[in-house]
C-alpha cells in the first residue's frame, strides 16, 4: 500500500515537472533585456526613415521608388531593407509579446540572416557604377542595428536552452530517486511474509516444560 502511493506521488510529481517543461520548451523570459531589444527595435524603425544611399531613404527602398531606381538601386539594397523590417522589427516585436521561444527562434535566423545581407548590400553600394552615390549613414545604422538584435536575442535562446536543460536534469534525478526508493520498499515487502513464516504461528507462545519424572 505505501508503495503504490509512493507511486501516485511521484506520477503527480513528474506530471507537475513535464507541464513546466513544455511551458518552458514554449515561452521566453528574456528578463531586463525585452528593453534593450525593444529599444533596438524603435531604432531601427527610425532607420529607414534615413538616407541609405544618397537622397533615397529606407522607405523608398522597402517601395521600389523613383529615387530609388534613379540611384540605381540592386537587389541586395532591397532584400536587406526587408528582411531587416520583417525579422528585425515585425519578429521582434511578435516575440517580445507573445514570449514564444519559436518566434524567438524566427527572429535570431532573420536577424543573423539580414546581417550577412547587409554586408553584402554595404559592398554593392561601395562597388556602385560611377554617378551612382554610394552607402549612406542610414544603411550603416541599419545593419548595426541588426547585428545588435543578432546578438541579444542568441544569448536570449540559449539562456531558455539551459533553464530546459536544467528542468530536465532535475526530472532524471527525481526519477532515479523514486526508483530506488520503490525497489528498497518492494524488497521489505517481500522480507515482511517471509520472517512471519519462518517465525511459525505460535511464535509468540513459550515453549512448555514435559512431565516431571
Amino acid at each position: 500500500m505505501n508503495g503504490e502511493l509512493n507511486v501516485a506521488e511521484f506520477d503527480a510529481f513528474r506530471s507537475e515537472i513535464e507541464a513546466a517543461e513544455r511551458r518552458v520548451a514554449r515561452e521566453i523570459d528574456p528578463g531586463a533585456r525585452a528593453l534593450v531589444v525593444a529599444i533596438l527595435v524603435f531604432v531601427l524603425v527610425g532607420s529607414f526613415a534615413l538616407p541609405h544611399t544618397g537622397d533615397v531613404r529606407g522607405w523608398n527602398l522597402l517601395f521600389g521608388s523613383h529615387e530609388a531606381s534613379a540611384a540605381a538601386v540592386g537587389l541586395p539594397e532591397r532584400v536587406f531593407a526587408w528582411l531587416a523590417l520583417v525579422f528585425g522589427v515585425g519578429f521582434s516585436m511578435l516575440a517580445l509579446l507573445t514570449r514564444r521561444w519559436a518566434l524567438a527562434w524566427v527572429a535570431l535566423s532573420g536577424t543573423a540572416l539580414a546581417s550577412a545581407t547587409g554586408m553584402l548590400a554595404v559592398w554593392s553600394r561601395q562597388t556602385v557604377a560611377t554617378g551612382h552615390p554610394g552607402p549612406a549613414i542610414g544603411i550603416f545604422i541599419t545593419w548595426l542595428t541588426v547585428i545588435v538584435l543578432t546578438f541579444h536575442w542568441a544569448r536570449v535562446v540559449w539562456q531558455r536552452t539551459i533553464v530546459q536543460l536544467a528542468a530536465e536534469e532535475q526530472r532524471r534525478r527525481a526519477a532515479a530517486e523514486q526508483q530506488s526508493r520503490t525497489l528498497l520498499d518492494n524488497l521489505r515487502e517481500d522480507e515482511k511474509p517471509d520472517d512471519k513464516a519462518a517465525d511459525g504461528p505460535n511464535s509468540g507462545i513459550p515453549p512448555t516444560e514435559g512431565p516431571d519424572r
